[in-house]
């Protein structure tokens, strides 16, 4: 291969041809006759200018294999400023030197033109060259050939990294678009054959052995479609990571996995005001709750990439703060210390203390007990940790003068039926009665299920997959709202810099899925038959679970915030109940004598519809019996309210 120093010699010898060729082209004749001078002394000037140009600017210093666009016009640039130079130098010297000639003035421009070219051409060979050898190399006739579904600024990378890096065993063959305006291009050499129903005649013609979705934006239909062609056709199926886990927007053929039921989930990407977030927390002390868990840790690295002064990481487990502590101190961002704390939030001085001394500005509160199922056996725990934690974590908040409080909801807090969403309910509420107290935007963050968490159905279902079945779904029409940990972590942030005090922010979570469909998709990815391999039993429902999960609480007013993807209560902070500090201390004293009857009295009296699976009498002035059978029907109502592009404020 040439090495930059050869394109120096190259430099120096071509440049004084490309002169004399400025001259003969004007002249029209190869005999310069009296012009000798004048192309020896801009010869000189020219090739040491140029010289001079492509070292201040780095260009001996590049590999030319990997020549882009980018060199191209950094040369191009070079070149230019070389000859504007040399030109003027060159008049200067001739007006003070009379014995040399002039030389007509079109002489630069022409010679512009073929200087570009004799830099140029050596360059480019040298890539062309590369790429030649790595296109037909030894190994050639031992690469797999694969289709690429996605004709996008994904598929052309990917379609680059397997040809600059055969030993991948991968070679593009074609690739497929669903705009029909792609049709018959090429991209980096390698067609553009179709759309995807070509899918199964495309690869018994060319015997493909696997197909590549790179659509990082495509929504989980779409990803759906092009899987069910595939298994068609009886091909493998490799697919890029989504939008909302390729933050930086970089694809690299390293990140091709197996098809996951996050991507048969995916909806489109939603826009998100990435100034103003960073806005908010660049140059600020950040702490997060839970930093260990799924959210708290997604968290983590999504602020992390705002550029905080800190990242206070507040977590009682201290295998999960280690993990996360020692993932995010290898991204080295500048500027920013990274500060774990092993910390329980339900012991007020000690959450007090930590925050006495961390002085946060912003805090996201994602430490919560989650399980629904275990809540219900264990409700002094929820108590403790979703109540009397919260509320420590507010008052030490207030206490050091946080600027921006942020509580991770759920919601299984509407109309709450387990003990878990009741406890969240009541946490939800302290957060209202501090915005009410303080004037600041202390909110909370309402969405459904995540895929990927920890105790999320996805692994559940995994997990009995591996042991042979059955899989087990409580109802055939239990459904839930689902979304994947980078989308719900990014919204949440954007939530947050829209909050003013004492709203209830809901995320648009699409539309509900039924739990049987989610289990058979799991099944038919592990490559499995249902009924054959695998059997799907219904166990019936759990003690606190619904049939459906709704999103607002009877009476919130919400409507559309200027996030198309978020919604808002914005009179949250009304439906404060006076005696909430006197009921708080009693769900406390309850917890502590681990009386279960006490603490569902407690909630029944707190929350009217609060409707336990297993006492469903309503509590004396409380909503009407009826309201009990109403969810499942209101969550229906509401989700088509949500569904229309133009909201109007109303109640529910």
């Amino acid at each position: 291969m040439l090495r930059n120093r050869h394109f120096f010699i190259l430099d120096a010898l071509l440049l004084p041809l490309a002169a004399y060729l400025s001259f003969v082209l004007r002249l029209d004749r190869f005999d310069i006759g009296a012009y000798w001078d004048s192309w020896v002394l801009f010869s000189l000037v020219a090739v040491v200018i140029t010289i001079l140009v492509f070292r201040a600017l780095n260009l001996y210093a590049r590999l030319w294999r990997y020549a882009s666009v980018d060199e191209l016009l950094l040369l191009a640039g070079a070149v230019t400023i070389s000859v504007i130079a040399a030109s003027t130098v060159t008049a200067i010297i001739a007006w003070l030197l009379p014995v040399v000639g002039l030389y007509p003035r079109s002489i630069p421009f022409i010679f512009l033109l073929l200087a570009l070219g004799a830099t140029a051409v050596p360059r480019l060979f040298v890539r062309l060259w590369i790429r030649y050898q790595m296109m037909n190399n030894g190994n050639g006739a031992l690469r797999r050939p694969v289709l690429i579904m996605g004709a996008g600024d994904a598929g052309a990378m990917i379609v680059r990294e397997m040809q600059q890096n055969p030993h991948l065993g991968l070679k593009a063959v074609g690739l497929l678009d669903d705009d029909p305006h792609k049709h018959g291009v090429a991209i980096h050499g390698v067609p553009v054959l179709g759309g995807r129903e070509e899918i199964p005649e495309l690869v018994g013609r060319l015997k493909i052995k696997q197909v590549i979705i790179a659509m990082p934006t495509a929504p989980g239909k779409v990803i759906r479609e092009v899987v069910a062609l595939c298994d068609k056709a009886a091909v493998a199926t490799k697919i890029m990571p989504g939008i909302y886990e390729i933050i930086d927007g970089s694809v690299s053929i390293n990140q091709l996995r197996d098809i996951d039921i996050e991507d048969l989930l995916r909806r489109e990407p939603v826009r998100t005001d990435t100034q103003a977030m960073q806005a908010a927390l660049r140059g600020k002390r950040v702490l997060v709750t839970g930093s260990g868990g799924s959210i708290g840790s997604e968290l983590c690295r999504q602020i992390l990439r705002c550029q905080p002064a800190e990242l206070i990481l507040l977590g009682h487990g201290e295998n999960s703060i280690f993990e996360i502590y020692h993932e995010l101190r290898r991204w080295q961002v500048p500027g920013t210390t990274i500060r774990p704390i092993i910390a329980d939030i339900r012991f007020a001085g000690r959450i007090e203390a930590v925050l006495t001394q961390t002085r946060p500005q912003v805090v996201f509160h994602a430490a919560a007990h989650k399980h629904v199922p275990l809540m219900e056996m264990n409700p002094a725990e929820a108590v403790t940790n979703n109540i009397i934690g919260t509320r420590n974590v507010l008052a030490a908040a207030q206490a050091v003068g946080v600027e921006r409080f942020v509580m991770v909801s759920t919601d299984k807090a509407v109309n709450p039926t387990s003990i878990m969403g009741a406890s969240k309910r009541v946490a939800e509420l302290l957060v209202h009665q501090a915005a009410a107290r303080t004037g600041l935007p202390y909110v909370a963050v309402r969405f459904g299920n995540v895929l990927g968490s920890r105790g999320s159905v996805v692994l559940t279902f995994k997990k009995q997959i591996a042991a042979g079945g059955p899989v087990t779904v409580t109802s055939p029409e239990m459904t839930r709202y689902f979304m994947t940990i980078p989308e719900a972590v990014q919204l949440v942030l954007q939530a947050s810099v829209l909050g003013h005090g004492g709203e209830v922010f809901v995320l648009d979570m699409g539309e509900p899925v039924k739990i049987i469909d989610l289990a058979r998709d799991i099944i038919e990815l592990s490559g499995l038959q249902v009924g054959r391999d695998i059997d799907i039993q219904i166990i019936g429902s759990r003690p606190g679970e619904k049939l459906y999960e709704e999103l607002f609480v009877k009476g919130e007013s919400y409507q559309r915030t200027s996030h198309e993807k978020i919604f808002i209560a914005g009179n949250a902070s009304s439906l404060v109940p006076y005696q909430l500090d006197e009921a708080v201390d009693g769900l406390e004293s309850s917890a502590m004598r681990n009386d279960r009857l006490a603490i569902v009295r407690g909630f029944r009296g707190l929350i009217p519809e609060y409707s336990p699976m297993d006492d469903t009498a309503p509590p004396s002035g409380s909503a009407s019996p009826d309201h009990a059978a109403k969810p499942e029907q209101n969550g229906k109502l509401l989700h088509t309210a949500m569904t229309k592009q133009s909201l109007a404020s109303s109640s529910y």
